[in-house]
């Protein structure tokens, strides 16, 4: 899955990290825990520009937002010598890269630094509908793993420094080898239906208008569609069954997995939880309200159903 680094290069890239004080995540290698060969190395290492380097994407960020060309119609990943400038006037940060397939790489800039001119920050929700399915994917998954390597520079159980594993991700203590992998949290995401008309609901972070499906974590001990049913009770207050699974979807805020259903409407009249939705109703096939784009599966549930249906 990883570029394979022989044991002549990994003892000489090590030396360097060690030797050049200039990387603030100097010290990372420890010595009871040494690389072996074809380890998770970090790319932070300055190697020699070959073929391969210079067809390497990295996805930068700073301050959990896309480091984007100012005025960029299409925000795209850097090269590997514009990720060098954007390092020689914005450090890395502590996380440093993270290898996030063989040609790609995820890089976090220090949030105190200053951007060089050129260059603004973007949320990463902005993306959605601006760039194709596959980048989007990449974005989401360099920022998954970089919230991932923030907060686990230091071991959860004894507080000691981790280090990378050398053949998984996943960060190691090299005192009580505890190991720790990317939290991923699963989601229900559900559309009720019943003829003709379908329940939307809206938070009171939507935009004005917006109105979606609803969703909720599973909880420990539940299985999807035990939590589909709890959720939508709690939320709503209604009754539903004939629960079809749709599609899933990676929601990297920070790390979700959302799980689509379609569920019938059963039973029982909109009593809206008040601490998570401010407003529910029914609403025609051919009356909707402003709804989520088509490359959220909340819009793609809404739009096959309309398809389905029309």
């Amino acid at each position: 899955m990883f570029p394979v680094i022989s044991d002549k290069q990994t003892t000489k890239a090590a030396a360097s990290i060690r030797a050049d004080r200039r990387f603030p995540w100097y010290g990372v290698w420890s010595k009871r825990f040494q690389p072996a060969s074809g380890a998770f190395l970090s790319r932070c290492m300055h190697a020699p520009p070959t073929q391969t380097t210079m067809q390497i994407q990295y996805f930068l960020f700073q301050k959990n937002k896309v480091v984007s060309r100012v005025g960029a119609l299409v925000p795209q990943p850097c090269s590997s010598h514009e990720k060098e400038q954007l390092c020689r006037s914005a450090a890395p940060s502590p996380s440093g890269e993270i290898a996030i397939s063989q040609s790609a790489f995820a890089v976090e800039l220090d949030a105190d630094s200053e951007l060089p001119r050129g260059y603004e920050l973007i949320s990463l929700k902005s993306l959605l509908g601006l760039v194709d399915e596959d980048h989007f994917r990449c974005w989401g998954k360099a920022s998954h793993l970089l919230h991932w390597r923030r907060r686990n520079r230091f071991c959860g159980s004894c507080g000691a420094k981790t280090v990378e594993h050398p053949h998984e991700q996943a960060l190691v203590c090299p005192d009580c080898k505890a190991h720790h992998y990317p939290v991923i949290s699963p989601c229900i995401i559900v559309l009720i239906h019943r003829p003709r008309e379908i329940l939307l609901a809206r938070s009171n972070r939507f935009r004005i208008n917006m109105y979606s499906t609803l969703a909720g974590f599973i909880e420990a001990g539940e299985s999807a569609e035990e939590a589909l049913h709890r959720e939508v009770y709690e939320e709503v207050g209604v009754r539903v069954g004939d629960v079809r699974y749709f599609k899933s979807q990676p929601w990297p805020f920070p790390g979700q997995l959302m799980l689509g259903f379609f569920a019938r409407y059963i039973s029982g009249d909109i009593d809206i939880d008040r601490r998570e939705i401010s407003d529910a109703r029914w609403y025609p096939l051919d009356g909707l309200p402003e709804i989520p784009g088509p490359k959220t599966i909340a819009g793609q549930l809404i739009r096959h159903h309309l398809r389905s249906n029309f």
